[in-house]
């Protein structure tokens, strides 16, 4: 079966850095688009970043463009959020999601496959 497996996660002071891995088996990786959301305490899951499987090109949501970097390695079926200038209002548990279509990339419904999660916090 497909699983998603986050990893990365962790505690860190305001302006400080985290790299988030997805490490995905059960699926053709490098036919899916992977995308990154994140869920803070009472909001919604919203959009962080995406990378479509051909290209690759990237797409970001306006409040992590310039800090947030996406990336990903077919040859280890890994994406990957490299994370700077992290701030307190960036703290959510961080999903990793796989999508077949790549068509609505900011959609949370346009996600097959989801992983656990994992929890970032940045103190301020």
């Amino acid at each position: 079966q497909v699983q998603l497996i986050e990893s990365g996660g962790g505690l860190v002071q305001a302006g400080g850095s985290l790299r988030l891995s997805c490490a995905a088996s059960g699926l053709t990786f490098s036919t899916y688009t992977m995308g990154w959301f994140r869920q803070a305490p009472g909001k919604e899951r919203e959009f962080v970043a995406a990378i479509s499987w051909r290209g690759p090109r990237t797409y970001y949501a306006d409040a992590v463009k310039g800090r947030f970097t996406i990336s990903r390695d077919n040859a280890k079926n890994t994406v990957y959020l490299q994370m700077n200038s992290l701030k307190p209002e960036d703290t959510a548990v961080y999903y990793c999601a796989a999508d077949n279509f790549g068509v609505e990339i900011s959609k949370i419904r346009e996600y097959d496959y989801w992983g656990q999660g994992t929890q970032v916090t940045v103190s301020s």
